[in-house]
């Protein structure tokens, strides 16, 4: 009976109690998976650089730091899957980018200062410039500011004698496929910053950049209105999520 006895205390402390403990201790040496994930991806990206990165890729990198402990590639790629491109999902509202899982507030506000940042970034490269021989950079700067907004705004850049930006202003913002725009206003605000040329952009939330009627209308009632005061209008863009139109390019102006 002793024997037996020892035999099973035996068992019960050389075997029971192991089986746990080892458990604890192979728990404790496992690191989450992402974290070599996010050092191969950082190193990828220091060795071929952000071009030969797709999209949610660059998107991971940035959460990286927005969310310091978890996997970031399911959220990257709901992101994308919700909102189409890399600029969409920084043009989308915080309101929208919160109805991503794993994107909270706090997040989607950082989200909008990259946004913010990259927009600041694109007006500097044609601030202070003759902005007619910087057309891409205008347009780049006019799509990073515009294209996503979920309203339409008339924006307007008002021009020196040397067609040189002084200013960036959104004047009106309207509803999803109309804004109210004045004429008067338009110039007035031009003569104030003494502006001698602008160049109108507004936006359509559809995506479609083609002109209105409307659109066509408005703008040769303010060049009518600007002219005899000495102020050109050089163009008026029309900003959409896949493009844009220009009405001195479609001849209409």
């Amino acid at each position: 009976m002793g024997n037996t006895n020892d035999d099973d205390e035996r068992s019960f402390f050389s075997e029971a109690p192991m089986r746990p403990a080892a458990k604890a201790k192979a728990t404790l040496d496992e690191k989450p998976h992402y974290l070599g994930h996010r050092d191969r991806l950082r190193e990828r990206f220091a060795l071929v650089g952000p071009d030969a990165l797709p999209d949610y890729e660059l998107l991971e990198l940035l959460l990286f730091r927005l969310i310091p402990r978890a996997d970031t590639k399911p959220a990257a790629k709901a992101l994308l899957a919700r909102f189409g491109t890399l600029a969409e999902v920084l043009g989308a509202p915080v309101g929208l980018l919160q109805e991503i899982k794993g994107i909270g507030p706090a997040v989607a506000l950082d989200l909008k200062i990259v946004a913010a940042t990259a927009q600041r970034m694109a007006r500097g490269e044609v601030q202070g410039r003759e902005v007619l021989s910087s057309w891409t950079q205008l347009l780049a700067y006019c799509r990073s500011v515009m294209a996503f907004e979920a309203r339409e705004q008339f924006r307007i850049l008002f021009l020196d004698k040397k067609n040189a930006l002084i200013a960036d202003e959104v004047q009106q913002t309207g509803t999803v496929d109309h804004t109210p725009v004045y004429p008067r206003e338009v110039v007035r605000r031009a003569l104030e910053l003494s502006a001698t040329a602008i160049i109108l952009v507004h936006n359509h939330p559809s995506g479609d950049p083609t002109p209105s009627r409307a659109d066509i209308e408005m703008t040769k009632l303010i060049i009518e209105t600007a002219k005899p005061l000495g102020i050109a209008v050089h163009d008026h863009i029309i900003i959409g999520r896949k493009g844009h139109s220009s009405m001195k390019g479609l001849l209409l102006i």
